[in-house]
C-alpha cells in the first residue's frame, strides 16, 4: 500500500496503522491449531468440532495482533523511537501524523475491549480458564512493547504467544486436552514466526544498539543472527516429524516448500546485510510464514 497523500485519521491511515501484513503471524498458529483439532475430532462418533469456536479464536487472534500494532505505534512514538531520519522499517502512523495521538489512544482502548468481548464466549467452549488466558494475552500485549522487548525477551514471547499459546489453546478449546504432539507443533510454529522478529531486529540492529534496546540480535551479533534465522526454519520443519509419526506424512513433507523459500530469503538477507532494502526480506518472511501454515494445515487435512 502506497503511503503518500494519507489523510489524517482516514480509513487508509488506519489500515496502515493496523499493518495488515503482520496479521499472518496471528492467523497461522490458529490455522494450525484448528487443523490439528479437526483431524483429531474425526475419531469421535459425534461432531465435536465447533466452527463458532474456531471463528472466535481466529477473530480474537487477529484483533490482538492489531491491538499490539496500535500499542507499538503509540509507545514507540511516545519514546521517540520512530525518528523518521533514522527509521529503516515502514513508516508509522503516529510519527507521520496519519493518526492523531488521542485517536490512537482511543483505538487501543477500543480494540482491547473488542478483543476481550470477542474472546469472552470462548469460556463456553473452553471453560473458565479462558479468562486467565485472555488476561495474560492482554497484559503481555502491552508489556512486550513497553518493557520486555528492550531486555531481550522478544523472541521468547513470540515463541510463546505466536506458537505455544494460540496453537495449544485453539486445540484445547475444541478437545479439552492437549497432546505432546500438539505442543511440539506449537513450538515449531513459534520458531517459524520468530523469524519475522529476527529479520526485523537484524535490520534495526545499529539503531537498537544506539537506543540501548537489547534485542537478541544486538546481543549475539549480526552473523550469529543470520545463522539463527536459517536454523529456526530448519528446526521447525524437522520438528514436523511428529506429524509423520502420527500418520500424517504430507504434513511433514509439504513444509519443505516453505524451507526452500526460507533459505532463499536467508541468502538475500545475508547479501543485503544493511539498510531499508532488508524490508524485502521482511515481506518475504511474512509470506513464508503463511506458506508454512498452509502446508502444515493441508498436509494434515489431505489424508
Amino acid at each position: 500500500m502506497k503511503e503518500d497523500n494519507v489523510i489524517q485519521d482516514s480509513l487508509k491511515a488506519w489500515l496502515l496503522a493496523a499493518r495488515p501484513k503482520t496479521l499472518t503471524g496471528a492467523a497461522v498458529p490458529v490455522l494450525i491449531g484448528l487443523a490439528l483439532a479437526w483431524v483429531d475430532t474425526r475419531s469421535y462418533v459425534s461432531d465435536v468440532f465447533s466452527w463458532t469456536a474456531a471463528l472466535l479464536c481466529m477473530a480474537f487472534a487477529l484483533l490482538m495482533q492489531i491491538d499490539a500494532n496500535f500499542i507499538n505505534d503509540f509507545f514507540d512514538y511516545a519514546r521517540g523511537n520512530d525518528d523518521t531520519d533514522r527509521r529503516l522499517g515502514p513508516l508509522r502512523a503516529c510519527t507521520q501524523g496519519w493518526v492523531k495521538v488521542e485517536s490512537m489512544k482511543r483505538a487501543i482502548a477500543a480494540t482491547t475491549i473488542l478483543a476481550c468481548l470477542v474472546g469472552l464466549p470462548l469460556i463456553w467452549f473452553g471453560g473458565m480458564e479462558m479468562i486467565m488466558i485472555g488476561i495474560i494475552c492482554v497484559v503481555f500485549c502491552f508489556l512486550y512493547t513497553t518493557h520486555l522487548s528492550y531486555i531481550g525477551m522478544g523472541d521468547v514471547l513470540v515463541v510463546i504467544f505466536f506458537g505455544v499459546v494460540p496453537v495449544c489453546i485453539t486445540y484445547y478449546i475444541q478437545l479439552h486436552t492437549c497432546t505432546w504432539q500438539v505442543f511440539i507443533a506449537s513450538l515449531a510454529c513459534g520458531l517459524v514466526i520468530d523469524g519475522l522478529l529476527i529479520i526485523n531486529n537484524y535490520r534495526d540492529r545499529d539503531n537498537d544498539r544506539e537506543d540501548g534496546k537489547k534485542t537478541l540480535v544486538v546481543e549475539i551479533g549480526a552473523e550469529a543472527a543470520e545463522w539463527l534465522y536459517l536454523s529456526l526454519g530448519i528446526i521447525a520443519v524437522l520438528a514436523g516429524i511428529v506429524f509423520w509419526l502420527n500418520g500424517h506424512v504430507l504434513a511433514f513433507i509439504l513444509p519443505f516448500l516453505y524451507l526452500m523459500l526460507h533459505i532463499l530469503t536467508w541468502q538475500k538477507m545475508r547479501r543485503i546485510n544493511h539498510g531499508r532494502q532488508l524490508n524485502e526480506c521482511l515481506g518475504e518472511t511474512a509470506r513464508n510464514m503463511l506458506v508454512y501454515g498452509l502446508c502444515v494445515a493441508l498436509g494434515l487435512l489431505l489424508i
